[in-house]
């Protein structure tokens, strides 16, 4: 049975997204505006369950690529990922059967439905992340041997650079520095795929659970305190692993710049009312460790996600600042993410620490 996203979703599918996105993927907020119009206007959009996709199909992944600070100042005019995608058809003279989000992230996970409704174009349930990471070669699609082009970059005068490579540390390298030349953000088509490679690359039913878990947020609004045993349920009853409380305190110290295309920096939060240590979160686009003290209490790839501690909404790395009273959640990462191969790519010594992944419930 397929799902259906009407205009009135988008706000629950974009908090619940920016729950999953660990503090990266964009701040939805302007998307959720842009694509509440749009979605409205063309029409409700029917997710594709991954098992429903036929053996014919030509899947391609479209977003967003760069440093999710530069959206809170470059504003996109809700164009550019149907430009993208008429570019992309253009060159490789195929028509596109079916879309999906590189990752279920913040606005990345709602971007994709402007083609969707727009052009009619199906759009899959399901994501090649489960959540952020500021990397291609971090996609399950790259883990799984998708190429990544041919691909296509469209920046928001409409200009657009054309990419092919077999490389998917390559084409991440071009990528960034593309971005960043063309204003810090571009929205991408990218790792065409046929249906057998999707169903082995694509994590399914992300885009569905994004939207079931922000329901549970809205619906559960108040105290982090209160919504911590919902969100626990929830998560026991996903293809994700085990949630666990990891702090609460208030932001003492922030520091963020774009460096190399991305955002990254350091958050120290100081517990309230106790004497416990500081919790650390080392930051690139996402959370990628969190350490309280000299101890680290969850790391990449599993998931950390801050949420306001007197409403529970998830917060953009992008949007902490200084004095706000947070809660943070580690959950752990679907099974895609905990094979050797993949942890070649997403564990903690790949983003430069010196210490190897620990699955959240073992620490």
């Amino acid at each position: 049975m397929s799902i259906r996203i009407t205009h009135e979703d988008i706000a629950d599918l974009c908090k619940g997204s920016v729950f999953l996105a660990t503090g990266g993927g964009g701040d939805p907020y302007v998307s959720q505006i842009l694509v509440e119009k749009i979605v409205e206007k063309h029409g409700p959009v029917d997710l594709v369950s991954l098992a429903d996709v036929p053996d014919d199909a030509f899947v391609v992944a479209i977003g967003e690529v760069g440093a999710p600070s530069v959206s809170l100042e470059q504003l996109p005019i809700g164009t550019e990922c149907l430009d993208v995608v008429d570019r992309f058809e253009a060159w490789v003279g195929k028509k596109i059967t079916h879309l999906v989000s590189f990752e279920v992230g913040g606005a990345n996970s709602v971007i994709p439905l402007i083609a969707a409704t727009t052009k009619k174009i199906p759009l899959i349930d399901g994501d090649g992340m489960a959540r952020a990471l500021p990397e291609a070669q971090m996609m399950t699609f790259a883990i799984e041997g998708v190429r990544p082009t041919p691909a296509v970059a469209v920046d928001y005068t409409g200009g657009a650079v054309y990419f092919d490579t077999e490389d998917t540390s390559i084409y991440e390298r071009q990528i960034r520095n593309i971005a960043m030349a063309m204003g810090g953000m571009v929205f991408t088509a990218e790792s065409p795929m046929t249906a057998a490679e999707a169903r082995r690359a694509v994590v399914p039913g992300t885009i569905s659970f994004a939207l079931e878990l922000g329901r549970m947020l809205t619906a559960n609004f108040g105290n982090s305190v209160h919504v911590e045993k919902p969100l626990r349920e929830l998560f026991d009853r996903s293809d994700y692993g085990i949630l666990k409380h990891l702090y609460t305190g208030k932001i003492v110290d922030i520091n963020r710049k774009v460096v190399g295309g991305f955002d990254v920096g350091e958050a120290i939060v100081e517990s309230l009312g106790n004497d416990m240590p500081p919790l650390t979160l080392a930051i690139k686009n996402e959370f990628l460790v969190a350490t309280v003290g000299d101890k680290v209490v969850a790391s990449v790839p599993d998931l950390i996600t801050i949420v306001d501690h007197e409403t529970s909404s998830p917060i953009n790395a992008e949007r902490i600042h200084y004095g706000q009273r947070v809660t943070v959640f580690g959950i752990g990462c679907p099974p895609h993410y905990r094979t050797e191969r993949a942890l070649k790519v997403v564990a903690p010594r790949a983003f430069g620490f010196d210490f190897d992944y620990r699955p959240i419930e073992s620490l």
